[in-house]
């Protein structure tokens, strides 16, 4: 047996991370899958409190721990202290053999306690009622003697911020804070800037714009939710060579001005003016007009440590440069994405260039601005303004972020060349762990085109659409969370929204139907008050259930259950209480007595959205006047019966047995009410109902071959085009390829024309829409053009056409089972599971099926080809079957 060494250690899911506050940080590695028949079934910890480990500063030791789990290990020692550098290692048992010890990994603690922040919140002097809102930049002298071995700042703003250490920029491309519930918590960021210091006089300085706190979010553009005056937070702690140390925090001898950045909006972009020196704010001496900040009165947010990577470059696109038929200089960057430009602009000074950007062109090439609805194309909106100083000048914004593929640029002199442009893509950099291929480039190409969606949308927070709202719909969260699971490692992101999510949950365990809210008390109103009614909608709050079961299952992630149980069970015992008051709509449909207790028909439900076709506003009315209490029915059946399971898993024995039995009850409910001609029926008759009632597992066995026969053939009916929508689309492919509809579920991938997957490629889409359609009739674009919810076709791609799918959490146990048909000659899927990397693929080859699964350390596999049904160990497996199996693609 080979002697493995762990590597690819992490904490709290992140390496090497610089300032966390959990009290019992998560420790994970990985076990070379080389090392042939060394399985883990034990681990050992050590944690030392010094950078540079070594035994005689070890203080605490796990001992032998039993567990098959190279991950989820939490540390259990004394008490960690405040902003301190710990080293950690592992060492891994099989029987009685152990492994080396691996190379140390790092984490440093943040400031872990309330009090442990000396530095208060500093702001802007109160604005009159006809001043205009203005950027902040807030700075302040200090000296420090020499000998300096260790400094830290700890920062934070309410608005996005820039640090600068004598004249350096600390923060670079990042967009920070990350946005939170900002009624309730804060992130802050810890910066290394022992080598940004120098002897004597430095100068700290940060600047302040609207971010998320004062700037224009959601459908309504609303602004100032949060606060109408920025603030910052800055604390800076010295270590000396003679180990004394020292803080500086802000206060009021902090002095606070504006400059050359006028006004930043992440929504509606950035004025700049250039005339007005970039450094000289910080100079020895505060330039004219600063002035002493002043105290940002009291209020109970909490500071937290950040606990995802921040939003920063994750990529760069060229442009190609020509001309609007009105004379603008148009640049095409070819891909729709999340971001800006870099221009260089050249005029005369005193001359305002202006640059926007959009997604899509008009029919005759102009710009396109009017199809994001609620947007105001005649208001500032997606666009810059930059001042010339009459300097060449390379522009780049620094606190503004959009979704574009084009921009127009007017006001400079010179014709721009490519080499004069540069697209900068920002999102949160999120590691891929999922690869697929398949002989068909048209299927790579949704991989693709869903990857840059979700780039696009995983920033500051699960956005629904970069452009028009820029709000964390839960619904999509819900649907899209199993492919983002699968294609990268999103476990961290995840769960910073679940715990968003929790924060802004009602008393009565409904919730927003966006995460952060958008709403607060300083800014709470009678709108806000009126779309309250909306937080009942299933299959969106639903993913206060749903996502963290998601990432139990694909991660093996107990400690999100932990953390998200109250919410959950808050969620589905407000559908419980829901479901005993009857509703008008019921009492013209099948009365099923004793059972109607369980029959969800109060409350708003947005019920499958964009169908097709369909017009939300009549969607919205028709579903206030009747709420679709199939559908969200089907939901309180799903959701409570996952609230057992995660129950069971969290050893709460009389929970799992309490929502096992009301799952049961729903299921029943359910199926009394809404299921006819034995499954051959199933509501009002439209795909997705079928599909609910198929991967809901609402239906009993006997019933399951009539609804899959009826959804292929609403299927067939619809000349092989889909009419699901945002809860369904993710779930109909799978739905028939189960159920022995294979042949189906590939007419609908690869369908040509609209609606479609496909249909959208077919039209130039390179981030997925909102709607199947794109476009009205008259060839101008329809709401958003960067939409993810639709990619989460990538999981069928993955799961059925390449058969790669987890049976227990964290892929322990995995299905390598893949569905060919399609025209189809090869598939591969290959994930990068907490154990390892797990692939599956296949390639046909003189009549027969060759099928190659690779199973990492500590994991099994199932699997299925031909009529063969097989359980694998870790290593490289092959199996082949004649191609024409009948069993190839069906459900066994």
């Amino acid at each position: 047996m080979n002697r493995p060494t762990p590597h690819s250690l992490k904490t709290d899911l992140r390496t090497a991370p610089l300032g966390i506050d959990s009290a019992q940080p998560e420790f994970s590695w990985l076990i070379d899958d080389e090392a042939s028949g060394f399985v883990q079934d034990g681990y050992e910890l050590e944690l030392s409190d010094s950078r540079q480990f070594s035994a005689d500063s070890v203080q605490w030791r796990s001992g032998r721990v039993n567990s098959s789990r190279p991950f989820g290990a939490r540390y259990e020692g004394p008490a960690l202290a405040s902003a301190t550098m710990y080293s950690w290692r592992v060492k891994v048992h099989s029987g009685t053999a152990a492994s080396e010890w691996s190379a140390p990994a790092t984490f440093e603690t943040g400031l872990l306690k309330a009090s442990d922040w000396t530095a208060g919140w500093i702001t802007e002097a109160p604005r009159t009622k006809n001043s205009a809102p203005r950027t902040q930049y807030f700075r302040r002298q200090i000296e420090l003697p020499g000998g300096v071995t260790r400094a830290r700042i700890y920062a934070s703003a309410l608005g996005w911020y820039r640090l600068y250490v004598n004249g350096a920029d600390q923060t670079g491309p990042d967009l920070v804070p990350r946005w939170t519930s900002l009624d309730d918590v804060v992130e802050y960021q810890v910066y290394d800037v022992t080598d940004a210091l120098v002897e004597g006089r430095n100068v700290l300085g940060v600047v302040v714009a609207e971010g998320r706190f004062r700037g224009a979010l959601g459908t309504f553009n609303k602004a100032a939710v949060y606060g109408d005056r920025l603030a910052t937070i800055v604390q800076l702690a010295v270590e000396y060579a003679d180990g004394t140390t020292r803080t500086y925090g802000t206060d009021t001898s902090w002095d606070v001005g504006t400059g050359r950045i006028v006004i930043a909006d992440p929504k509606k972009g950035e004025r700049i003016d250039t005339t007005i020196p970039e450094i000289d704010w910080l100079a020895d001496d505060a330039p004219a007009g600063f002035a002493p900040a002043h105290r940002m009165p009291p209020h109970p947010r909490r500071l937290i440590a950040e606990e995802v990577e921040r939003v920063t470059q994750v990529g760069t696109f060229s442009a190609t440069v020509s001309r609007t038929p009105s004379g603008a200089q148009l640049l095409d960057f070819g891909q729709n994405f999340n971001g800006y430009a870099r221009i260089r602009l050249t005029g005369p000074a005193g001359r305002t260039a202006v640059i926007r950007y959009s997604e899509v062109l008009t029919p005759d090439g102009e710009l396109e601005m009017d199809y994001l609805e609620y947007a105001d194309s005649k208001d500032w909106f997606q666009r810059d303004e930059v001042i010339l100083d009459g300097q060449p000048f390379d522009y780049t914004p620094s606190f503004t972020i959009r979704g574009f593929r084009y921009a127009t640029v007017e006001g400079v002199d010179d014709d721009l060349t490519p080499d004069d442009v540069l697209g900068i893509e920002l999102s949160t950099p999120l590691p891929v762990i999922g690869e697929f291929r398949a002989s068909d480039p048209r299927l790579e190409q949704m991989v693709r085109t869903t990857m840059a969606s979700l780039r696009a949308n995983f920033s500051d927070t699960a956005t629904d659409c970069p452009t028009r709202e820029r709000t964390g719909w839960t619904g999509d969260v819900q649907v899209f969370a199993p492919t983002a699971a699968i294609m990268v490692d999103s476990d961290a992101f995840l769960r910073r929204y679940l715990r968003n999510l929790a924060l802004e949950q009602d008393p009565d365990g409904r919730l927003p139907n966006w995460i952060p809210s958008e709403t607060s008390d300083f800014s709470w109103a009678l709108r806000d008050r009126a779309l309250s009614f909306v937080r009942s909608s299933v299959g969106w709050g639903d993913a206060a259930v749903l996502v963290p079961w998601t990432l139990y299952q694909y991660y093996g992630d107990e400690e999100v259950l932990r953390r998200q149980w109250d919410s959950a069970k808050a969620w589905v015992e407000q559908l419980e209480r829901r479901a005993r008051k009857s509703g008008l709509s019921r009492r013209f449909g099948k009365r099923v007595g004793r059972l109607e207790k369980y029959i969800v028909d109060t409350g708003y439900h947005y019920g499958e959205w964009l169908r097709p076709g369909e017009n939300p506003a009549n969607t919205f009315r028709d579903n206030v006047l009747r709420p679709p209490a199939a559908l969200a029915t089907a939901y309180y059946a799903l959701s409570s019966g996952v609230l057992a399971q995660m129950a069971d898993v969290l050893g709460d024995d009389k929970e799992a047995v309490r929502w096992t039995e009301t799952s049961h009850r729903v299921r029943e409910a359910w199926r009394a009410a809404f299921v006819t001609h034995n499954g051959g029926r199933i509501a009002d008759d439209r795909q997705d109902d079928y599909v609910r009632g198929l991967t809901f597992d609402l239906l009993l066995p006997q019933q399951r071959p009539a609804a899959a026969a009826r959804l292929a053939e609403l299927v067939t009916e619809a000349d092989d085009h889909l009419g699901t929508g945002f809860l369904s689309t993710p779930l109909l492919l799978q739905a028939l390829s189960e159920n022995g509809h294979a042949d189906v579920a590939y007419r609908l991938l690869l369908q040509e024309t609209a609606p479609s997957w496909l249909g959208q490629l077919n039209r130039g889409a390179t981030t997925w829409w909102e709607t199947w359609e794109g476009y009205e009739e008259n060839g101008h674009a329809k709401v958003s053009h960067d939409h993810y919810t639709f990619g989460s076709v990538t999981r069928w791609l993955h799961e059925h056409v390449a058969g790669l799918r987890p049976l227990e959490p964290a892929y322990r146990r995995f299905l390598a089972a893949p569905v060919i048909g399609g025209g189809l000659t090869s598939a591969s899927s290959a994930v990068d599971t907490p154990y390892g990397r797990a692939a599956s693929s296949w390639k046909i080859a003189r009549g027969r099926i060759h099928l190659a699964v690779t199973v990492p350390a500590g994991t099994t596999a199932e699997v299925r080809i031909g009529d063969r049904v097989e359980q694998v160990g870790a290593g490289q497996h092959e199996f082949s079957a004649l191609a024409d199996s009948p069993l190839i693609g069906t459900k066994r």
